[in-house]
């Protein structure tokens, strides 16, 4: 099974680039089941129905969430009526939403699993004892995994990677918005990117207009950020996975940007 995973799309300027290279993502990789993160697809912070419409219609299959998940309050409204949309797993019981979900292409059939990480991030349960019941419950059924783990701290994320290792076949990471360079398969099978990168506004503060977030360090002062609207790039990443074993056999990163996009 070939997947694809879109790193997360930053406002306007990310959808777009989606829209725009979607077809060559399908043409390129020839993906059976493509995830994204839209977590920060409306204006930067949150998703919204017609936003979630929009990426399913133009190929997206599933939808993977983050710390921004409740941003836009529209999100209540129909975030229990959509199976294709998973926000963190491990968030307090009786939240909205699901926090896995198995995601349905042709023949194909692929779980995702939605974590986020506990340092320098708000309070939630433990990701890897949700991870443990979550990932383990799946496998019953299913051998082909991917976790999209929200976390800000690289070595929270190697860690789940590790604690992974041969019960899921993608374990990615996001929230960053910068792309890591340590694509990898590990020993038991499993493939790990610490993190997927952005598909937004290349030339912001990941995604952000620099002039406020540089005055906001230079000042210390409160500062309204606003999605940039510069040349775009789309990262994510590849990966071929062994539906006998789920067990990944290629994983590779994706990065375009308008520059390269326009010079090929």
């Amino acid at each position: 099974m070939k997947v694809v995973f879109i790193g997360d799309i930053v406002g306007s300027v990310g959808r777009d680039t989606v829209k725009r290279l979607l077809p060559w993502i399908k043409d390129k990789y020839q993906p059976h089941i493509i995830i994204a993160n839209g977590e920060n697809a409306a204006g930067g912070r949150g998703i919204n129905a017609a936003i979630t419409r929009e990426l399913f219609e133009w190929g997206v299959h599933g939808i993977t969430m983050g710390n921004h998940t409740w941003d836009n309050r529209e999100i209540f409204e129909f975030i229990d009526d959509e199976p294709r949309m998973v926000r963190p797993a491990n968030l307090p019981p009786g939240t909205p939403g699901a926090g896995s979900a198995v995601i349905k292409a042709g023949n194909k059939e692929l779980a995702i699993v939605n974590l986020i990480g506990r340092t320098f991030l708000p309070p939630s349960d433990c990701p890897f004892r949700a991870a443990d019941e979550i990932v383990d419950e799946l496998r019953k059924k299913h051998k082909c995994i991917l976790v999209d783990f929200h976390a800000e701290a690289t070595s929270e994320k190697i860690a789940m990677g590790w604690h992974l290792d041969g019960r899921a076949s993608l374990v990615v990471g996001t929230h960053t918005h910068v792309q890591t360079n340590d694509d990898r398969i590990l020993p038991q099978g499993t493939a790990y990117l610490t993190d997927a990168g952005m598909t937004g506004p290349r030339d912001g503060v990941l995604g952000m207009e620099r002039e406020g977030v540089i005055r906001k360090f230079i000042t210390g002062l409160p500062s309204r950020f606003q999605v940039a609207d510069t040349k775009w790039i789309l990262s994510g990443v590849f990966a071929d996975i062994d539906e006998a074993t789920g067990k990944a056999v290629k994983i590779q990163k994706i990065r375009v940007d308008e520059d390269s996009w326009i010079a090929s």
